[in-house]
């Protein structure tokens, strides 16, 4: 309970600035599911349960949907640290291994097809690490639990059905 409590505090509360409230749609074990109404999005989202170090913000992994983009199942990952602008950001479930595309604190995958490839992994997956080289050139991972990733990503679909 404490950690739904945490994970609805963190990403539905809306900020000062914003125009309209993200609304939850279920928190399931480490796992939220959201909707934001402008633009329309609806995502599931986590935090890692160990960061590769501390940040001035808060890491997470999301999935989302954007009907008005026409993208579903968009990964994203926030970094707990800064990446080195060579380094690689490499996604990881299980034997399954994606490079991903990167900013400076942000990475996606490439295409797709690389999406609905990580999320078919994350579905029968037990933990995913994020791995890359901060600014330093010291190595990090970031770790999270999958469990309740599936049904916080059916939940998110299903928030932005037929929109």
């Amino acid at each position: 309970m404490r950690r739904a409590l945490l994970l609805l505090t963190m990403f539905a509360a809306p900020a000062a600035a914003a125009e309209s409230p993200k609304v939850s749609l279920g928190v399931f074990d480490r796992w939220g599911a959201f909707t934001d109404p402008t633009p329309l999005r609806c995502y599931a989202i986590a935090q890692p349960v160990q960061a590769g170090g501390a940040s001035r913000w808060r890491p997470f992994a999301s999935i989302a949907t954007w009907p008005g983009r026409g993208a579903r199942n968009q990964v994203h990952i926030r970094l707990s640290r800064e990446r080195d602008p060579r380094a690689r950001v490499t996604l990881s479930v299980g034997e399954r291994r994606f490079a991903l595309i990167a900013g400076t604190a942000d990475a996606w995958s490439p295409d797709k097809r690389t999406d609905a490839a990580v999320v078919a992994a994350i579905r029968s997956g037990r933990s995913m690490s994020v791995e890359s080289l901060s600014k330093t050139g010291q190595p990090f991972a970031d770790v999270y639990a999958l469990r309740g990733a599936a049904t916080a990503i059916d939940a998110a679909s299903l928030g932005c059905a037929g929109r």
